[in-house]
């Protein structure tokens, strides 16, 4: 699925515009993306344990406008910034998710069926708006209002429905196993020609959240859960700095920044 597909899948109207504000759609996108996820995961739970769940989302969800806010400023894609706000995304969509289930009581079953829901809006829409869902044709303000709307609904999905098979019996470490053959789906269907580039994007997209989030879980919970009993800081950190360090590559050679389309 290169960024040429994506590009080239929307109407060439849409092709006339500025510095594009998202990365190409290349193997460090999909790790550093997994990444996150996992990060994301543990990170909102250790937050939640040590500072409480109030007080984490309140410090969450002020971080994420702030990450959003930095974002929207910039006038091209930085790998940093753009990162920076994925992550932030990535924790504060898993607090979402708690929240409803937690505090509010909504069970898994509910809570991911919701979240679908919510993000097919989002998608119906955009492209009802723009008549494209490609992340590369993201060069204007109401492109990246439609496109943080669907990530941050992605990532509330994949945590709810990654919690859902783990507490249906197949446990974290085979939820992980799930959810690394569901993303091999769309990539599969892609290459025979069976499925579009922008539908396998976010199909592969969405899976990413709870194949990471299961696998960071498994790393971080106790025996009795299943998990490795790594824990929570010490999964959150060792992430963190796998994130640092491919982000740091990328903002050095560039590898990520896509080639502006020409009018």
């Amino acid at each position: 699925m290169t960024t040429d597909h994506l590009t080239h899948n929307g109407p060439k109207r849409h092709m006339r515009h500025a510095a594009s504000k998202v990365p190409e759609v290349t193997v460090y996108f999909w790790i550093i993306k997994v990444l996150t996820t996992g990060m994301g995961e543990t990170a909102s739970d250790f937050l939640a344990h040590w500072l409480g769940p109030i007080p984490a989302v309140g410090l969450g969800g002020i971080a994420l406008v702030a990450a959003l806010a930095v974002q929207f400023t910039a006038r091209r894609y930085v790998a940093w910034i753009y990162w920076t706000a994925i992550v932030m995304v990535s924790v504060f969509g898993t607090m979402a998710a708690d929240v409803l289930h937690v505090g509010l009581g909504v069970p898994y079953t509910i809570s991911t069926p919701l979240f679908m829901a919510a993000l097919a809006a989002v998608f119906a829409l955009w492209y009802r708006s723009e008549r494209t869902l490609s992340i590369h044709s993201v060069h204007t303000r109401r492109r990246e209002n439609f496109y943080w709307a669907a990530v941050l609904a992605t990532f509330a999905l994949g945590t709810a429905a990654g919690d859902l098979t783990a507490t249906i019996g197949l446990g974290y470490l085979g939820s992980a196993i799930v959810y690394a053959a569901a993303i091999a789906v769309p990539a599969v269907a892609h290459r025979r020609g069976s499925l579009n580039a922008v539908t396998a994007f976010w199909s592969a997209y969405v899976i990413t959240r709870p194949l990471g989030a299961s696998i960071a879980d498994w790393m971080a919970v106790s025996h009795s859960r299943g998990g490795l009993n790594l824990g929570l800081g010490p999964v959150t950190l060792s992430w963190t700095v796998a994130i640092l360090g491919f982000v740091g590559y990328l903002a050095a050679s560039r590898k990520d920044v896509q080639n502006t389309p020409m009018p």
